[in-house]
């Protein structure tokens, strides 16, 4: 089973990082009001990043890694996604 870190940008510009199994229907639950607490108060959100690890300690380690980083390093870390703009 994969477990996956992301980032979602909030309409106000800010990141919020979590993870979950399902990226996509987790972006879903935030937008509906169903997610966490601040992505409830910045809605709408759109999934700007994922990150793939093989287990629940990885994923959580690696969430409380990108939760320390600031703003600018966030958005440096989206940016080296290929594709990304």
């Amino acid at each position: 089973m994969a477990y996956y870190c992301y980032i979602v940008e909030c309409a106000d510009g800010s990141y919020y990082t979590g993870w979950s199994l399902d990226p996509l229907r987790r972006e879903k639950q935030h937008n509906q009001g169903s997610g966490a607490a601040y992505t409830r108060m910045h809605r709408p959100v759109r999934l700007v990043y994922t990150e793939e690890l093989p287990d629940l300690r990885a994923v959580m380690k690696r969430e409380r890694a990108i939760k320390a980083l600031g703003h600018a390093q966030k958005q440096k870390l989206i940016q080296s996604l290929p594709g990304s703009e």
